[in-house]
């Protein structure tokens, strides 16, 4: 019996021996990462998340939350910046709510502020100084990983944008089923990126020629491949900056209190302040033209297509380029736009509510524009009881705007206007610059290495277990007999 127990466990010491221990990788942890984009006119919070095992050293990221802040956007908050700070507080209590409680401390917060910001800077730039102190303040007290709170200079804002959308196209990296892994496309097609803020707009794509000749230029590298992408940021440019603008040039233009607005809807009256051109560097309030002292004026709406596209037109300096076709307006240089193009921000959204859609032709484009802005006010209020009163009377001048920006700036023209695409979510996320910020910090942050253990091939290990119970008993029967 003694030497029958000793061949069986001699036989389970062989059978153990044999088994193959293999290296099991387990399932990559899920990170994730939050940007607060604080824009001229509003804040939005967006939550995003990747696994740990990145693709060629950038993480495929998807976004989880999104989430408006109530009221303006922090430059309004000049002369009380600790209300920067509180406005954040909601979004981020909701960002918690998505975020496991183990890996809320991990978790990289940034804030990128943009073009209004950056005019409040401008003007004044210890009040900048402290809104973003505040909202430091603010989100340090929080349990995440804060990574500073900074003004994004126009050209990365553009270019950030552009990296999104292409992200969200799959113009980067594309999964194929067949091969079980994340690939490139073969002819993968590269997006430029046409955004619209409320005080810039940015243009961003990859020029047709190979040969780099600008400055306003862009290196990025994405899963494993280099791009570099024209892109130029136009501050006093955005829409809110644009509408002022435009009233102070007409006031300008006048020794009258009350004076014509041509993009206004006929009825339509507004008054407005002198001294509302001297918060914006961009009006300057300085402008001998304009009269002495702070008295108030009142624009009288004419609905005037025509009017209206001749005077946004004024505030555009083409003289500056000659006869250069390299140049935008203000004597900046430009490529010849190529490729295909996403239009988003207030590009989207005025397109939007004038029921333009894409495939329409230009011409089909310029008479809608023309129509709208020929109805008066008791017509446009009663057709549509639901939009904002103060915004309605302002999409003659927008879309006018637009229009001149794409054509006579960029220099769209019959044929390259239907590369351009209208849109502002892609697969359920918004398009903007915080994708693309995102997606560009993943790079920084170190690649985990994937987590081995050491484990048993399946099949063998089954096997071995049945043979040690059937061992065991036939070594418990000879005992017994």
């Amino acid at each position: 019996a003694i030497v029958g127990a000793l061949v069986a466990l001699s036989i389970i010491a062989l059978v153990l021996s044999l088994v193959k221990i293999e290296d099991v990788t387990l399932p990559p942890t899920v990170k994730y990462g939050m940007v607060f984009d604080a824009g001229s006119s509003h804040t939005s919070l967006f939550v995003y998340e990747w696994d740990s095992d990145k693709k060629n050293d950038t993480g495929v990221v998807s976004q989880t939350l999104s989430c408006d802040v109530q009221g303006q956007g922090i430059s309004s908050y000049a002369n009380d910046p600790p209300k920067a700070g509180d406005s954040l507080r909601e979004c981020l209590d909701k960002a918690l709510k998505v975020v496991p409680a183990a890996k809320q401390r991990d978790v990289p917060a940034y804030l990128g502020a943009t073009a209004g910001m950056r005019l409040l800077r401008e003007q004044n730039s210890s009040a900048a100084g402290q809104v973003l102190a505040e909202v430091a303040k603010t989100m340090q007290e929080y349990p995440v990983a804060f990574k500073g709170a900074r003004i994004l200079t126009g050209e990365e804002e553009g270019a950030y944008g552009w990296i999104t959308i292409n992200y969200l196209l799959d113009s980067f990296t594309k999964y194929s089923p067949k091969a079980h892994t994340w690939v490139r496309p073969e002819a993968a097609n590269i997006f430029g990126a046409l955004d619209l803020g409320g005080a810039s707009t940015q243009i961003s794509f990859m020029p047709g020629s190979s040969v780099i000749t600008w400055n306003e230029a862009s290196k990025f590298t994405l899963y494993g491949y280099n791009y570099n992408i024209y892109t130029h940021s136009y501050l006093c440019y955005g829409q809110n900056e644009m509408l002022k603008r435009l009233a102070k040039e007409l006031i300008a233009s006048s020794s009258s209190t009350r004076v014509d607005h041509p993009c206004y809807p006929k009825d339509y009256n507004e008054t407005i302040s002198l001294s509302s051109f001297r918060t914006s560097p961009c009006t300057n309030g300085s402008d001998p033209r304009l009269p002495l002292g702070d008295r108030n004026v009142t624009l009288e709406g004419r609905s005037n297509a025509t009017g209206c596209l001749a005077a946004v037109k004024k505030l555009f300096n083409f003289s500056a380029c000659g006869q250069s076709q390299d140049c935008t307006f203000d004597g900046v240089y430009q490529p010849p736009v190529s490729g295909q193009f996403i239009a988003f921000s207030a590009f989207y959204y005025n397109f939007k509510f004038l029921n333009l859609t894409e495939g329409q032709s230009l011409a089909a484009v310029r008479e809608t524009i023309e129509h709208f802005c020929t109805r008066s006010w008791e017509d446009l209020s009663s057709s549509y009881p639901e939009e904002n009163p103060e915004r309605l009377p302002k999409y003659c001048a927008n879309a006018n705007y637009i229009l001149t920006l794409l054509l006579d700036a960029y220099k769209f023209n019959e044929t390259s206007w239907n590369n351009i695409f209208f849109q502002m979510k892609v697969r359920n996320a918004n398009v903007g610059w915080t994708l693309g910020y995102m997606l560009n910090l993943t790079n920084m942050i170190p690649a985990e290495a994937p987590a081995w253990v050491k484990g048993h091939v399946p099949s063998l290990w089954a096997a071995a277990i049945t043979f040690i119970i059937l061992t065991l008993a036939l070594g418990l029967a000879a005992l017994l007999l």
